[in-house]
């Protein structure tokens, strides 16, 4: 299953994130629309009301105060739509004299629209909580003005906007219900689109780390005309020339390496014929044997290219038969023994009082891992003059681990060393081919090599053979 990430995740902000940003912001602008609008028109109407009322009672204010008491009494018992609006006079004190919901109808509101009414002679509205109930209400105060211009009252509509917002928020939830619907129908196509894009590339992508890891001539099938189909067939035909020039590469050094070595099967055998001779004289005896050591390094040359040969074209194959591994291994260690104290490197060989059972496995093949890893421990670690070697039996595995007191293996390079013909900073003579050889034969027998800087310094090499298979 795809995981939101990479392309997935980069079109979903950049696509139905866009999408249900700008839908929020339209439901939002949408809302606030309507509760504009009809919080306006339920105050022009309120507005409407309060002036029309006014003017009606003007000519009630000519009268004495009790008349006019009787008058608003008699006017708010026989208001009509006291269901949905309550009608109020109040004094100028603040004290209601008369409600179309009874005569003393609840406390004396204490809203600002009142006293802003008595004191600017103008119409004034208020919107938000009414401090006796605590509900959202919505109220238009218009001054009630003498003859002589004094405000004797102030005539006021009041009435709850619980069912306007109660509206306002059903519109909110239509829009919103509409935004989840269209972002619902963009996510499915968008994850449609996006699923037909990221399915055939992620097969690229697979195929082309198959490449990447040495399976050269692989190719990619796809259906697609569109760009991925033009980018699966650049990778594929750059598969396919990968291949050839590997093909190339591997019958050249195969060939090449063929030819060397009768060249230097006869120069390391008359070296030696030579060296055999007692009539040569000391400078002409020490030039034979830099021929001889020259050429025996060249045949180990040519003896790890062919190797190399072989595994690249699949044609490796290994001998397994029953083997003391602890044996050839203490072989091993005391024949290159000998050689490395010649160039006063002490290689240590520090056993194990453990059993070590028998394994199946090519003999030869590992004995040319040990001799290789023990070669470049010499290399690579010799200014350390020292060299330990163990075996041991750990959990159904045979450990065995080189280990150097050289400078070590630079961090940034200890992951690249077991790549073919890498040699990184180091200036030992070598092919750079020798560890991807023994990786390859440990891989073989189900084993690993690895490579690490060893504590207090130098190189460990440790090669885990499966004990049972």
């Amino acid at each position: 299953m795809l995981k939101v990430k990479g392309l997935r995740r980069r079109w979903l902000l950049n696509t139905v994130g866009v999408v249900c940003t700008l839908g929020l912001v339209c439901v939002l602008i949408v809302t606030a629309a309507f509760a504009v609008y009809y919080y306006s028109s339920m105050e022009s109407d309120m507005r409407y009301r309060a002036r029309t009322t006014t003017e009606f009672f003007a000519d009630y204010l000519n009268q004495n105060y009790n008349e006019y008491y009787q008058s608003c009494i008699t006017y708010a018992q026989t208001f009509e739509e006291r269901n949905v609006i309550e009608l109020q006079f109040i004094n100028t004190q603040g004290l209601i004299v008369a409600s179309s919901y009874g005569v003393w109808a609840g406390q004396s509101p204490t809203t600002p629209d009142i006293a802003d009414a008595i004191r600017s002679k103008t119409m004034c509205s208020f919107v938000g909580k009414s401090p006796q109930t605590g509900e959202r209400i919505m109220a238009v105060s218009s001054p009630m003005i003498y003859v002589n211009g004094e405000v004797i009252g102030v005539l006021r509509y009041v009435t709850s906007t619980r069912a306007m917002d109660l509206q306002i928020v059903i519109i909110a939830a239509v829009a919103l219900a509409a935004l989840l619907i269209i972002a619902g129908v963009v996510l499915i196509s968008s994850n449609y689109y996006i699923r037909s894009i990221l399915v055939p590339l992620t097969q690229v992508i697979e195929k082309a780390k198959m490449i990447t890891n040495g399976s050269y001539g692989i190719q990619i099938q796809t259906n697609y005309d569109d760009e991925l189909g033009e980018l699966a067939q650049t990778i594929n035909e750059m598969s396919m020339q990968i291949n050839r020039n590997e093909k190339t590469q591997s019958e050249f050094i195969s060939s090449l390496s063929h030819e060397l070595r009768t060249p230097l099967t006869a120069i390391t055998g008359w070296s030696e014929t030579l060296l055999s001779s007692d009539e040569l004289d000391e400078g002409t005896r020490r030039g034979v044997k830099i021929i001889l050591g020259e050429g025996k390094r060249l045949t180990e040359m040519v003896l790890e290219l062919l190797d190399f040969t072989r595994i690249q074209d699949g044609r490796m194959t290994l001998n397994m038969e029953p083997t003391d591994i602890r044996g050839e291994f203490e072989d091993t260690v005391f024949m290159y023994g000998s050689r490395l104290a010649q160039d006063g490197i002490k290689l240590e060989y520090i056993d194990s009082e453990e059993d070590i059972p028998e394994i199946s496995c090519d003999p030869k093949r590992l004995r040319q891992v040990f001799l290789n890893i023990l070669d470049n421990a010499a290399k690579h670690g010799g200014e350390g003059k020292r060299i330990e070697a163990t075996i041991a039996y750990e959990e159904d595995f045979v450990i065995v681990r080189i280990r150097d007191f050289g400078p070590g293996i630079p961090e940034d390079e200890l992951s690249l060393v077991k790549q073919k013909f890498y040699k990184g900073s180091s200036k030992a003579r070598g092919s750079g081919i020798g560890l991807s050889v023994c990786d390859e034969i440990v891989q073989m027998h189900g084993g690993m090599l690895t490579l690490e800087n060893a504590p207090g310094g130098g190189t460990l090499v440790t090669v885990e053979l499966p004990a049972f298979q």
